[in-house]
């Protein structure tokens, strides 16, 4: 007896796979079980008959079937883009016994964090910061003065880093892992299990898998505003390499790139608005927006709350931008208005997938579809766009494709805004906690009551601890702060071992270090800790 199996194309329903089926079954030795939810027919033979044979009992009953190639070395996967997910999957499939092929649209592999997100914008902040802290520092005796700032040479060097971390992270995995192939082309869905690849010169090939990982991505969103679209706008991928500083950068937004990148800005020498289509971080706790806004107005950076362009114009020099408030003219647009899911360029429908109202693949935790032999992972999906969420996601994935039940909690899920000083955020904030009908206790405690930012000079922001009312179980923890980022996952840690706030304050925390903040804010339930000694346990 032998097996072979075939993706049969061309079926609208159960009623159709029944008779794909029957059709199969009438040979003579053939017994055949034909799924329409993945549009494959298992098929076991006896005696002499020929796959010819079988696939015109198909072709006979009005579908398309072609035979399922499998690998010698077991279950094939296909993985649509090459981001943090895609690669956090390939590695886990191959470790798991599985061979992959990687599907590629653009030229350069990686997708957005090591391309055009974090890596590239990173270090942007941090070079702005650097210029910053030369003329903008609260230590006597250092001098003062005004760095020049050569935009050029800071792009060549960002640059070079991402070219250095692609090849580490990305290209060279490829040479360490032989049953990965890259395929480079534009891949959409024939259906449940094919996959057609359009490649660079327009050639197109299917592709049969045993599972498929869609983990595409996301891309800037542009709003619907008149005239927008016939202006030389820019994303932030324009921004980041931009080698000319422009004199006054007006930016749309109130988010992460927005805020990011207008201190950016301001820094290396350009004057910047920020217009946001209501407060900053409007989904953060309020504080947090209203804190941010103090200090970026305080850098000299024009914030525009709850306003919407009604048209944008430009005359070949400058922009104008038309709002409630009356014209707003500037030299460069910068629209840092949130990020949509690639998941439009998949012809998803084919498949059966479902995307919700955002245009995002729906998945659960364990990162499958709706559909059994379709997974997705990353910005695309439903899941929060962080790039360790995607590579967590693509992880698991894999490892849930090859026949391991693991799944993704992100209960518990530290995420920063790189802004200076940084916000850090985890779990629950006090308005979350009371929505889901959650009784809940907080404390705030200013930076001025936090040694290490007393000897830095710098008391902006504060830590912020939200509690269960009853048992005082930490449920989660704002932070603005300056190296806000490093102390959020010391909260995170907290908070998913479900310790409670006299826990945490009773635990042994370094000093002179701004995590032991959390420390202070946690005795703040039971103390003044104004009145409190240095390193008071």
């Amino acid at each position: 007896m032998s097996h072979l199996d075939f993706q049969i194309s061309g079926m609208t329903c159960d009623h159709c796979a029944k008779n794909a089926e029957e059709g199969l079954n009438a040979l003579e030795g053939v017994t055949a079980s034909v799924s329409y939810e993945t549009g494959v027919a298992q098929v076991n033979t006896e005696g002499t008959v020929t796959t010819e044979a079988l696939i015109d009992a198909i072709t006979v009953r009005g579908y398309r079937a072609k035979l399922i190639d499998h690998p010698e070395d077991g279950l094939h996967i296909a993985i649509v883009g090459t981001g943090s997910a895609a690669f956090a999957a390939a590695i886990k499939a191959v470790e798991n016994g599985a061979t992959v092929t990687l599907i590629e649209a653009e030229k350069k592999i990686g997708g957005t964090c090591v391309n055009v997100g974090c890596v590239p914008s990173k270090i942007m902040i941090r070079g702005a910061q650097m210029a910053h802290w030369q003329n903008q520092h609260a230590f006597e005796g250092v001098e003062h003065h005004m760095p020049e700032i050569h935009r050029a040479a800071m792009v060549a060097q960002q640059q070079h880093w991402v070219d250095k971390l692609r090849y580490g992270k990305y290209e060279s995995i490829l040479d360490v892992y032989p049953e990965v192939t890259l395929l480079q082309g534009r891949a959409t869905l024939v259906n449940r299990s094919t996959l057609q690849v359009t490649g660079p010169e327009g050639d197109k090939k299917e592709m049969t898998a045993d599972r498929i990982l869609l983990a595409v991505g996301a891309r800037p969103m542009i709003p619907a505003i008149k005239g927008l679209n016939e202006t030389p706008y820019w994303t932030s991928t324009e921004a980041l390499v931009a080698e000319k500083l422009p004199e006054h950068l007006m930016i749309l937004g109130g988010s992460v790139v927005a805020l990011e990148l207008a201190q950016a800005f301001i820094r290396l020498g350009s004057r910047v608005t920020l217009m946001a289509r209501s407060t900053l971080l409007s989904k953060e706790d309020p504080a947090i927006g209203e804190s941010l806004n103090q200090y970026l107005t305080e850098e000299g950076i024009q914030v525009v709350l709850n306003t919407v362009p009604t048209e944008i114009h430009h005359d070949g020099q400058a922009f104008s931008v038309l709002t409630k408030h009356g014209v707003k003219t500037c030299d460069q647009l910068l629209v840092a208005t949130g990020r949509q899911s690639n998941a439009d360029t998949l012809a998803l429908d084919n498949a059966g997938v479902d995307v919700d109202q955002a245009g995002r693949i729906v998945i659960d935790d364990h990162m499958r579809t709706n559909i059994s032999s379709v997974y997705a992972a990353g910005d695309c999906s439903s899941q929060p766009q962080y790039v360790y969420v995607a590579a967590a996601a693509g992880t698991r994935a894999a490892r849930n494709m090859t026949g391991e039940d693991v799944a993704i909690d992100l209960s518990v899920m530290p995420a920063v805004v790189f802004t200076d000083p940084q916000v850090a955020t985890v779990g629950l904030s006090e308005q979350q906690a009371q929505d889901q009908g959650i009784p809940v206790i907080s404390r705030t405690l200013a930076l001025e009551n936090i040694p290490r930012a007393i000897a830095n000079m710098d008391t902006r922001g504060f830590i912020k601890l939200v509690a269960e009312e009853t048992s005082l179980r930490l449920l989660g923890c704002q932070i603005v702060a300056a190296d806000g980022g490093e102390v959020i996952q010391t909260a995170a840690l907290a908070i998913g071992k479900g310790m409670t706030v006299n826990e945490l304050a009773d635990q042994l925390f370094p000093y002179l270090t701004m995590v032991e903040g959390l420390k202070l804010t946690a005795q703040t339930f039971h103390k003044d800790v104004s009145q409190l000694s240095c390193c008071a346990g």
